[in-house]
């Protein structure tokens, strides 16, 4: 019992340590009794009874090595020799007894020297209370120094903080302040306790009627407000505490000065303000947080309350698709650098911007804030949008024109080249960077230069005519026109050049005189023809009144004969010959192919028979008659047989010409075939004025009239080169005559 009431009562531990032990020695006995004390990996050793000199030191070793090795609640083992003499005993046993925490946490051990004997079952118990006693008094001296440890670290805590802290009571006394609002006062902390709160009125004001100047609501647990003085501004947090009574309550003020703070933020805020681009901070739901007046300014609101009080995001963006692409995006990658968005003013009207936006993202490291920057570019995307329609449309127009376009610098280098130049056949790199000068003829290149320097002057030059290279080398002309180009000081710094191949057009005029004066042969054959048939028609009268007078010899009959035949071959020339020239309507009437055909070859049997051309006939008699105008199709056959005698001339052997035609179905089939030189380009045969014949030989029109003539009656033409053979092939289809053909071509005449 008075063991525990020193336990309670006392304040020192090595004392009452040493007590214990001297107690617990004369209970059990023993020679010598101590406690080991255990605090992390030391320990020490606490004993009424001790001696002097090195016997000391080696038996303390032994007896706290001894101790630590005890790992039962009561351990005994037997004191070597030379221990044992330290304390006047030849024989000794050493007793441990473990003394542990409520939470089993080994805190020390009692250690006893006796005499060698056993430890009967009291003595155990009287050791285990002993033990229980010690371990109830370690842990509450360990307590207790945490407990002053914590105090003391607590008020070294509390003025080691910056802060001014006051603490007052209901009395409005200062209790407490710490080293920081005493050094500011310039006392020391413990002179303020006593001291009435309204003594510190001349750190900060915050208009309070209160003792306190920092007091504002006396019932609220806390509160929190700006108190300002002259030269500084504070933020005071206030807590208030009960204690046991109503008169224990503490109220703790803890004033931060936020001086240098509050001037920060008001520059900031300038300059957050004054950025003409818009500044945002934003929730990942799109609510703004906080936004500059440019933003305010860009999206149409009145001011930046309205702004950040209505929610709108849903308003803000024209697709709701946009905004989940654009949260992936930044979900994806954090930040977004000169990110497009098209958004939505309050009006309504488009707003076009360029972003740079951050995420500001939370421990878990999902997205808690969104910051960004964001430029108006509306208008430059107006303008670009102008200007790409301009140049579009520029582009378009050059690439569109049927002349060639160049660009050459001052020196008449090649600096840009239209589409047409290309399509025209000429390379790119036989263009851009050559002088065009080279592509000029000999002959016509001063008078190129002579234009180009005019240019140069600022002066244009326009359809100026002359001979250039075309891209197949061969010379064409063209009409040149020259314009300059200014820099922004108005000097020239470039030369447009509009190139015509006006070769085609020369050539067409030159074939539409060739076509007047074939036409005006035509008209003179067609009048020569019925002046030849006058004395044709005499020759054939006189030539049958011979014949038929007796008294012609039988001799001279014969001679007779074959001037009658001859003459009237000649008539069947003529008369074919004013049926071709013959201008009448077109008809639509059955018409015999196969005779349409003979008729033809007959016009040219003497150019055949002469030059050794052999016309082969395969016919099909039986041949259905066709729709159409006899006297066009006349022109068909004729106008291919023509080309085929012309091909198989080029050729330079004998010439062969097949013929044959057949029913296909309800078309009239007519092909005619050649030996001759075949045909170049089958696409382009049937387009005007295209011929492969020497200039002066074709007009380029005939195939031409004839594929209008066979579409004109239903039917179609078509050629090739043949395959093995030399030579080219012409087909020709012709719709049949059946009922309901000829009755649709009446209609169509009574239509007429």
């Amino acid at each position: 019992m008075e063991l525990a009431v020193e336990a309670a009562q006392s304040r020192h531990l090595p004392g009452f340590l040493e007590q214990f032990a001297l107690r617990a020695t004369r209970m059990l006995d023993a020679i010598w009794g101590g406690v080991a004390v255990y605090r992390g990996r030391e320990t020490e050793l606490h004993s009424a009874k001790r001696t002097n000199g090195a016997t000391w030191s080696a038996c303390e070793e032994w007896l706290i090595a001894s101790a630590r090795e005890s790992r039962n609640e009561v351990d005994a083992r037997a004191v070597p020799k030379e221990i044992a003499a330290t304390f006047e005993g030849a024989a000794a046993v050493a007793v441990f007894v473990r003394i542990a925490g409520s939470d089993n946490e080994r805190l020390g051990t009692l250690c006893l020297i006796r005499k060698r004997k056993g430890l009967d079952g009291d003595e155990k118990r009287l050791l285990h209370a002993l033990a229980s006693h010690a371990a109830l008094s370690l842990e509450n001296f360990r307590r207790f120094s945490q407990l002053e440890r914590s105090k003391r670290q607590w008020v070294e805590d509390i003025d080691a903080i910056s802060d001014y802290i006051v603490v007052h009571d209901r009395a409005w006394k200062i209790v407490r302040t710490n080293r920081s609002l005493a050094s500011h006062l310039g006392v020391p902390p413990v002179a303020l306790v006593g001291e009435a709160m309204s003594s510190l009125r001349q750190i900060a004001e915050t208009g309070s009627e209160l003792p306190c100047p920092f007091c504002r609501d006396t019932k609220r647990v806390r509160e929190e407000y700006v108190a300002a003085s002259a030269e500084r501004i504070f933020l005071v947090s206030t807590s208030r505490t009960p204690g046991v009574s109503d008169d224990d309550t503490r109220t703790i003020h803890v004033l931060k000065d936020i001086t240098d703070r509050r001037e920060a933020e008001r520059k900031y805020r300038e300059l957050f303000d004054s950025i003409q681009e818009g500044l945002f901070f934003a929730t990942p739901d799109g609510r703004f947080l906080d936004v500059n007046d440019a933003m305010v300014r860009m999206l149409g609101y009145a001011s930046r309350e309205e702004l950040l009080r209505a929610d709108v995001s849903p308003h803000l963006y024209p697709a709701p698709d946009v905004r989940e692409r654009f949260l992936q995006a930044l979900e994806e990658r954090g930040v977004l650098r000169n990110y497009e968005e098209t958004l939505r003013r309050k009006d309504g009207t488009l707003l076009h911007t360029l972003q740079n936006i951050t995420a500001v993202r939370d421990p878990r490291g999902r997205i808690a804030q969104i910051r960004g920057l964001m430029l108006d570019v509306t208008e430059q995307k107006t303008f670009q949008s102008q200007l790409q329609r301009e140049r579009d449309f520029n582009q378009k127009i050059l690439n569109t024109t049927q002349s060639m376009i160049l660009v050459l610098d001052t020196a008449g280098l090649i600096s840009y080249a239209n589409r047409r130049c290309y399509e025209a056949g000429y390379q790119e790199n036989e263009l851009i960077g050559h002088r065009l000068v080279d592509w000029v003829e000999v002959s016509h290149r001063e008078d190129f230069d002579a234009a180009l320097g005019t240019t140069a002057h600022g002066q244009q030059v326009e359809n100026l005519e002359l001979r250039v290279r075309r891209s197949d080398g061969s010379m064409g002309h063209f009409s040149i026109s020259l314009s300059p180009m200014r820099d922004e000081q108005k000097a020239v710094n470039s030369v447009v050049v509009v190139m015509t191949d006006i070769t085609d057009a020369a050539l067409l005029q030159a074939k539409l005189a060739h076509s007047e004066k074939m036409a005006t042969i035509g008209r003179l054959v067609s009048g020569v023809a019925h002046e030849v048939n006058n004395p044709l028609a005499a020759i054939l009268g006189f030539t049958d009144l011979l014949l038929e007078n007796p008294e012609v010899p039988l001799s001279a009959r014969d001679d007779l004969q074959i001037i009658l035949q001859e003459t009237q071959r000649t008539k069947d020339i003529v008369q074919d010959l004013l049926s071709f020239a013959r201008q009448r309507p077109v008809q639509r009437e059955p018409v015999q192919v196969n005779s349409v055909l003979r008729q033809t070859i007959k016009l040219r049997s003497y150019d055949f028979a002469s030059h050794g051309v052999e016309v082969l006939e395969d016919f099909e008699e039986a041949l259905a008659p066709a729709l159409g105008d006899s006297q066009q199709l006349q022109q068909v056959f004729l106008n291919i047989l023509n080309n085929a005698y012309d091909a198989v001339q080029e050729a330079g052997q004998r010439g062969r010409i097949k013929i044959h035609t057949r029913r296909r179905t309800d078309m009239i089939e007519v092909a005619i075939s050649d030996n001759g030189t075949g045909i170049a380009d089958p696409q382009r045969i049937f387009d005007p004025f295209y011929t492969t014949k020497q200039v002066g030989k074709g007009t380029g029109l005939g195939l031409s009239i004839c594929y209008g003539i066979v579409r004109a009656h239903g039917g179609e033409i078509q050629c090739w080169s043949n395959e093995g053979d030399a030579g080219s092939t012409f087909v020709v289809r012709i719709p049949v005559a059946t009922e309901g053909a000829l009755a649709a071509a009446a209609t169509k005449e009574a239509g007429r």
